[in-house]
């Protein structure tokens, strides 16, 4: 098995995307409004570009008729949203195996935050702020490939809960595409299904 690259998602993949979302809103957030929110999200990611933080503040003013000050407050602070139990653990051992980069639609901001929950530094980090386009844009993946010095191809593998936004794109450059079963997900056509980073880190590490 050749890996040379491992590239992750981020929020819903890493980070505990709803759990968090739900606990800024103070637990008021049930399924069905979360989707609403990631597909507003979607669409605003579609439109002329503007940072993760302002995309998920106007989300959360269409969606729930939250304040703009209470929502700038949420989007800003996406990064301290918790990660899932098995993700720091799991991302230690997996840079055993290859480099692993972040490749999220986010805002540099949002990288010190969630790196200070994992407790070290990823090998990459790879943001729609920095790039300027939204996943499953193509351009983040080329961007991916220039930063990490690592041609699209079998042995780049691409780890994601959502098949929208990531594995469509993914496999259509010939990444090698690993599904997480998180709680909040969107399934597709994958190389390997696993339940969780920690089940990945067990298959490869």
């Amino acid at each position: 098995m050749s890996i040379a690259l491992l590239t992750f998602d981020f929020f819903g993949t890493v980070l505990d995307w709803r759990r968090g979302l739900r606990q800024a809103l103070g637990g008021r957030l049930e399924d069905a409004a979360f989707d609403r929110i990631i597909d507003r999200q979607g669409e605003l990611e579609r439109q002329r570009f503007r940072p993760y933080a302002e995309i998920a503040s106007l989300s959360l003013v269409d969606e729930l008729g939250l304040s703009k000050a209470e929502a700038d407050r949420i989007g800003a602070s996406a990064g301290t949203w918790p990660l899932f139990p098995d993700s720091a653990e799991a991302m230690r051992r997996l840079r055993t195996v290859a480099p692993c980069a972040a490749l999220t639609n986010s805002d540099p901001a949002h990288r010190p935050q969630i790196e200070a929950q994992l407790g070290f530094a990823m090998d990459g980090w790879i943001c729609a702020g920095e790039v300027g386009k939204y996943k499953p844009d193509p351009e983040m993946w080329r961007a991916a490939a220039k930063r990490m010095a690592v041609e699209p191809g079998r042995d780049w593998w691409h780890v994601s809960a959502y098949a929208d936004y990531d594995h469509r794109t993914a496999r259509s450059l010939g990444l090698t595409c690993v599904f997480v079963q998180r709680p909040h997900m969107r399934p597709g056509p994958a190389d390997l299904v696993v339940p969780d980073l920690a089940g990945l880190a067990a298959r490869l590490a």
